[in-house]
């Protein structure tokens, strides 16, 4: 036991002798320094108003575009038919977003050449863009709410926020922003309701003839499932909704 005492007590004393010299690390600084030129200031700006359009992205493509309508009216013609999940949700989503870049062409085409590109040509301030973009938008919005007299949606909501508004084009953004989605849902389901309503009558005479025959226990949605999506195939169903959700906006 002595002889472990002794040996540790040497190594104790002798460690200090045989350490390794410790490796001094490089230091790390990190200063940001104000820019020198205004082109520093309007790049940083630049990414910034990326950064955020990519973040507000799904927001914007809701509330601000002809997306709401379109996939409520798709959503109605699937359940209508009972195929539940034919076609998939990513399928009328990818439909939807299509008609959605289609329909508002001629909105992105202005905003394009009234705000971007003279901001991206150094003519207008980001004030400026944001501006012009806002007036584009809500001349689109007036327009829906206008051709499907939806504007009492404006009176509702600013009386609601305890704001006298007159005119519709005096509107804030918000309550402009907020009437224009109500709007978009109120057709939606609108249009949803009558394409509802031939199918109900399929099915209305499916389980009346079923129950005639005493065919109690064959569900009858079972039975004029492939009658709704004969007769919806052979009227060009899709084509027809389609081209009335086209013909539904303004533009």
């Amino acid at each position: 036991m002595r002889k472990f005492l002794v040996i540790f007590f040497l190594i104790f004393l002798l460690s200090p002798f045989f350490a390794q010299e410790e490796t001094p690390l490089p230091g790390i600084s990190i200063q940001v320094n104000p820019a020198q030129q205004p082109r520093d200031l309007v790049a940083t700006l630049e990414i910034l108003v990326v950064l955020t359009v990519l973040t507000l992205a799904p927001s914007i493509l809701i509330l601000f575009t002809s997306f709401t309508r379109i996939i409520i009216v798709f959503s109605f013609v699937r359940n209508a038919l009972g195929t539940r999940q034919v076609p998939p949700n990513q399928v009328l989503i990818g439909l939807a977003l299509v008609l959605t870049f289609f329909i508002m062409q001629p909105t992105w085409n202005e905003i394009n050449s009234t705000a971007l590109q003279p901001y991206m040509d150094g003519k207008a301030t980001y004030q400026e863009f944001f501006s012009n973009t806002t007036k584009v938008m809500r001349k689109f919005m007036i327009n829906e709410l206008t051709m499907h007299h939806n504007e009492d949606n404006v009176f509702v909501l600013a009386n609601a926020l305890n704001e006298s508004v007159t005119n519709i084009n005096d509107a804030s953004d918000a309550v402009l922003t907020s009437a224009f989605v109500l709007g978009e849902v109120e057709i939606g389901f609108k249009m949803g309701i009558l394409l509802y309503i031939p199918f109900i009558i399929i099915d209305m005479v499916v389980a009346s003839i079923l129950l005639s025959l005493g065919m109690i226990m064959i569900p009858p949605v079972l039975v004029s499932l492939p009658f709704k999506v004969l007769i919806f195939v052979l009227a060009n169903g899709w084509e027809s909704v389609i081209v009335s959700l086209v013909k539904s906006f303004s533009q």
